[in-house]
């Protein structure tokens, strides 16, 4: 009786050494994040831009929009991104719904990851409107889950935001809880003319989390030297001529 109860013990101590923790995230979808071969790989990084859409997009800073700052500098920086860069193109906010569930919804991979990819972005960038409100969790949850297919590569996110999350969750809260299981993900994050303390504080915690860089962005000219600054470009490095 003794040999079969030390048994049933080591079998049942077997069971849960074996078993991994299984973490979902919910809202808006339910997501697992099991821990695999992830960390230190020294493969060549994919980049891509998440790009801020939310109607707050449509204010002025200066003479011009923030919007139209923000797509006459993707239009520069993309010409000096060499054609064999694998990048790609999120965007948040271009669509409006008639539930809060719709609008923070509302993100969508418009040009997925590929190399020689700049002119197809920025044709992208030109056909949306700013409209909606601003789902930056939701935006990186679809990021880190389905955007980087190639699991095994290093993967950065830049993202361009006017604000903070609107929707009722935390892009903070989720990056701190993705590290504990994930290195090969890092978040550059540049605020365009955030004056909301708080929202500051909710982007700079998503860049600093991932060991990646923050900006604040306050003019055209910032704009473009963060950008730079992030893919680490020469100004006069040229990689392809995108036509107006």
């Amino acid at each position: 009786m003794k040999k079969q109860f030390f048994i049933i013990i080591l079998f049942l101590f077997g069971l849960i050494s074996y078993a991994e923790p299984n973490f979902t995230y919910s809202t808006p979808e339910n997501y697992n994040l099991p821990q695999s071969n992830l960390k230190n790989s020294s493969l060549r990084e994919k980049i891509l831009f998440i790009v801020d859409f939310s109607n707050s997009m449509n204010e002025r800073l200066g003479h011009r929009t923030k919007l139209d700052i923000a797509l006459s500098t993707m239009k520069e920086t993309l010409q000096q991104i060499p054609q064999n860069v694998e990048v790609g193109l999120r965007v948040y906010g271009h669509r409006t719904g008639f539930t809060p569930r719709q609008s923070c919804t509302a993100s969508q991979l418009v040009s997925p990851i590929q190399s020689n990819n700049a002119y197809n972005i920025y044709s992208r960038l030109n056909s949306i409107n700013a409209v909606g409100w601003t789902p930056i969790t939701y935006s990186l949850k679809q990021a880190v889950f389905s955007d980087f297919s190639d699991t095994t590569s290093k993967k950065r996110i830049i993202l361009i935001s006017d604000g903070g999350e609107n929707c009722d969750e935390s892009p903070c809260d989720f990056i701190i809880e993705l590290i504990k299981y994930r290195d090969d993900i890092r978040i550059d994050v540049i605020a365009l003319a955030v004056g909301d303390k708080d929202s500051n504080n909710q982007l700079k915690c998503v860049a600093l989390v991932t060991s990646g860089k923050f900006y604040n962005a306050n003019t055209a000219a910032e704009l473009k030297n963060s950008i730079q600054d992030s893919l680490n470009l020469q100004k006069e490095v040229q990689g392809v001529i995108l036509n107006p």
